[in-house]
């Protein structure tokens, strides 16, 4: 892998005021390295994917849209802005071409008939499952030889990186750390 290191410059800040202290500026070389690592991996996990979505004229959104309605079918519009973080504005679009092309539908609740409940449909369960194959053949390669609990420990430090709220982890993956 090549070496990208960019090192802090002695420069002053914009405010004139002295560069910060090395300790400040720049965080500790073992997570530099991991920082780069989860860069690199991420291209290259989502890249897999960036292939056979540009194919349909898709990006990443579309992925991950798909991929949660796929995995959490009835999802209201709301539950899936809560998982994406993404303005309403940016769903919509995204969702709407979704839509419009037949990988997802949406249908009125059982209850409340002025819900949206989205759910993915025969040819968006197919995109979706192509999409996991292709990323899980990655993560499996990237496991093989791994023990069950070096396993979990990677699992267990994906889990930390999502943030101390826990907010996006999905019910059946909380339920399994406690």
């Amino acid at each position: 892998m090549a070496d990208i290191n960019l090192l802090a410059t002695n420069a002053p800040q914009d405010d004139g005021s002295p560069p910060p202290a090395a300790s400040e500026s720049r965080p500790a070389p073992d997570h530099v390295e991991l920082i780069e690592l989860i860069f690199f991996s991420y291209r290259d996990f989502v890249g897999d994917a960036d292939v056979i979505l540009a194919k349909y004229g898709f990006g990443r959104a579309h992925h991950r849209v798909l991929h949660f309605v796929e995995r959490n079918p009835g999802m209201t519009v709301a539950e899936l802005l809560d998982i994406l973080r993404i303005t309403k504005q940016s769903l919509g679009r995204v969702l709407k071409q979704l839509i419009d092309e037949d990988f997802i539908e949406q249908r009125p609740g059982a209850v409340d008939r002025r819900q949206r409940l989205l759910h993915a449909t025969v040819k968006g369960s197919r995109l979706a499952r192509e999409l996991n194959a292709v990323q899980s053949r990655r993560v499996e390669a990237a496991l093989s030889g791994f023990s069950s609990g070096e396993r979990e420990t990677v699992s267990r430090f994906l889990t930390a990186m999502i943030g101390p709220d826990g907010g996006d982890v999905p019910a059946e993956r909380e339920a399994k750390d406690q």
